[in-house]
């Protein structure tokens, strides 16, 4: 019995192991190893639109509802304190620094990171990555790595067009609804807001949320089982691996960028 347990456990860590290996061998070819612009520019910027344009919807319509159920929370929370006048610094650092960055990659996860690893995993399944070895056509040069660094490229834009709405949303909320005064707002979200450092730590997080995200998402997809079954499976690791991934990602650098 502990010996079918402990065979077990071992079992499943050298599978870990091997994925790793997997997604690291395939992260260097595809992206550090062989990268390959020039040739396949008009796929990157095909699959710009796809995983970045196609996205904005739910981005700017979560940003704008987050950024005015801060503002509306907020509110409530400073009046305690007669400290309304604040709320322009609330909204813009808690997006800024946390909610920004954190929410965009966890809708990007779930929507365009299950759409790559669907995507991959059909072509697996229908044998095109096959077909193109027998081409000699390389499937991580030309499938893998535009998607890649389509991924990383709009994840950041993205982040900060849903910090723009959620701090329009906030203010929405705040000087529309609740009658507070658009200067005292502006000012001190000015004021309080490290323009350079919260926005480049933003912009850090969101590329570092953007390499695992999508890196999560198109392993998945390349190692998945090439069955119904087993894409389905693997969309599913991707948006919870990526998920996690994000929120222990997001608590380290935090910790590395705040903490002191």
């Amino acid at each position: 019995m502990l010996f079918n347990a402990l065979a077990s456990l071992g079992h499943r860590g050298l599978r870990t192991c091997a994925s790793f290996g997997r997604a690291g061998f395939m992260l260097f070819n595809a992206i550090i190893g062989r990268p390959e612009f020039r040739k396949h520019s008009p796929l990157l910027v095909k699959q710009l639109y796809n995983v970045g344009v196609l996205s904005m919807l739910i981005i700017i319509v979560s940003g704008l509802f987050i950024g005015m159920v801060l503002g509306l929370q907020g509110y409530l929370v400073l009046t305690t304190y007669s400290a309304e006048t604040s709320l322009g610094m609330l909204v813009a650092l808690s997006l800024l620094r946390e909610l920004g960055p954190v929410v965009s990659a966890l809708l990007f996860a779930g929507r365009a990171g299950s759409a790559l690893t669907a995507e991959i995993g059909l072509m697996k399944a229908t044998e095109q990555l096959s077909s193109m070895e027998m081409m000699a056509v390389d499937p991580l040069r030309r499938v893998i790595s535009p998607r890649f660094w389509a991924g990383v490229i709009s994840l950041p834009l993205l982040s900060l067009i849903f910090v723009a709405v959620g701090v329009w949303g906030g203010a929405l909320v705040g000087v529309s609804w609740k009658g507070i005064d658009s200067g005292f707002f502006w000012s001190a979200m000015q004021s309080a807001v490290d323009w350079k450092m919260d926005l480049v730590n933003c912009v850090i997080k969101s590329v570092v949320f953007a390499i695992t995200v999508t890196w999560i998402a198109l392993f998945n997809g390349y190692d998945a089982v090439p069955t119904s079954a087993g894409i389905s499976r693997a969309t599913t690791r991707t948006v919870v691996h990526a998920s996690l991934a994000v929120l222990g990602l997001d608590f380290v650098l935090t910790a590395l960028m705040f903490g002191n």
